[in-house]
């Protein structure tokens, strides 16, 4: 394995030193990097992570039948015990819905079936000559959390994509800092968690676009705890009818995101609370600014137009103080 990390899936690159040591593999639909800072420990942290990641893609695929948020659908409305794994990412999603206003909501999942988006983006009909329709949101106030017991309504299926890469980034990165005692980066899909002894410099994230020729005059971040997540209306697109639609779903729309951004990049504490807020500002349009603000967390906004915007003091210049 070489030190140096090629592409880190479709948002973001790491560039890594000699010293340390990297692996990737195709992994919730995306593409999963592990990078350490002692290259003696990657085999026990690739196994940690391996194993949070498939725990993830059993508790909340909404493509596999075996799924457990697919046993939820077919609940009818009863109270279903859940693992630990999904019990937690559906409190994430819930936190995530509160923090937010409801901008980020896991009750999506029939608007994006109803877009088209109802199997594994890699087998979805790219062309569908299918009319443009949303379907109804019912919200997250629907969904009960009881200790280790769920409900939803009858048939509702919960989307919990996006939070849960996040999320099994964070969840992995610690396990695997536990396990080999390294300085660990985990990345899915471009949302990216850090656990444990930094590099020295930090670990240097490229953030790009779903654009190799943006790749070039993309920021470098020096990141030194915490994640770092991308939200883009440039990946997972398709035709519906005589439109092109993407996967970030605008909750009071049932319709994909129609607001100003292109892109948006946060840096925050944890890599799930970074996608959080990246979903919310593409979802909240003109919006996102104030959001941010409130939030006090360092961003990246990019406008349809390519038009830059940072707030929350997100670094001026490459390899600036550290996040």
């Amino acid at each position: 394995m070489s030190g140096r990390v090629a592409t880190v899936a479709l948002h973001a690159r790491v560039r890594a030193r000699d010293h340390l040591a990297a692996i990737e593999w195709p992994a919730l639909g995306t593409t999963a990097r592990v990078v350490v800072t002692e290259p003696r420990v990657l085999e026990p942290v690739l196994r940690q992570v391996v194993a949070t990641v498939e725990a993830v893609d059993a508790a909340a695929s909404r493509f596999r039948p075996d799924a457990e948020v697919r046993r939820l659908q077919r609940a009818e409305g009863a109270w279903v015990r859940v693992s630990p794994t999904l019990r937690e990412l559906v409190g994430a999603a819930l936190e995530a819905a509160r923090h937010t206003l409801g901008l980020v909501d896991p009750t999506v999942g029939a608007a994006l079936a109803a877009l088209g988006y109802d199997q594994d983006f890699t087998r979805l009909a790219r062309h569908d000559p299918a009319p443009l329709r949303g379907a109804p949101v019912p919200g997250w106030r629907t969904v009960e959390l009881d200790g280790d017991r769920v409900r939803v309504p009858a048939g509702l299926l919960l989307d919990l994509g996006s939070i849960g890469k996040a999320w099994c980034a964070d969840r992995a990165a610690r396990m695997a800092e536990r396990v080999g005692g390294a300085g660990v980066l985990v990345s899915l899909g471009g949302d990216i968690a850090t656990a444990g002894p930094v590099p020295d410099g930090g670990w240097i994230v490229r953030v790009v676009e779903d654009r190799e020729d943006d790749d070039r005059a993309a920021p470098l971040l020096c990141v030194r705890w915490g994640g770092v997540a991308t939200s883009s209306t440039l990946r997972r697109r398709w035709w519906r009818g005589d439109r092109t639609v993407h996967h970030i779903v605008d909750p009071r729309t049932g319709l994909p995101a129609a607001g100003p951004w292109r892109t948006a990049t946060v840096a925050a504490g944890s890599c799930t609370i970074a996608n959080t807020m990246a979903t919310a500002a593409i979802v909240a349009g003109a919006a996102a600014t104030g959001l941010l603000a409130a939030a006090r967390l360092p961003a990246r906004l990019v406008a349809t137009d390519g038009t830059v915007l940072t707030c929350g003091g997100w670094p001026g210049r490459p390899l600036a103080a550290p996040l």
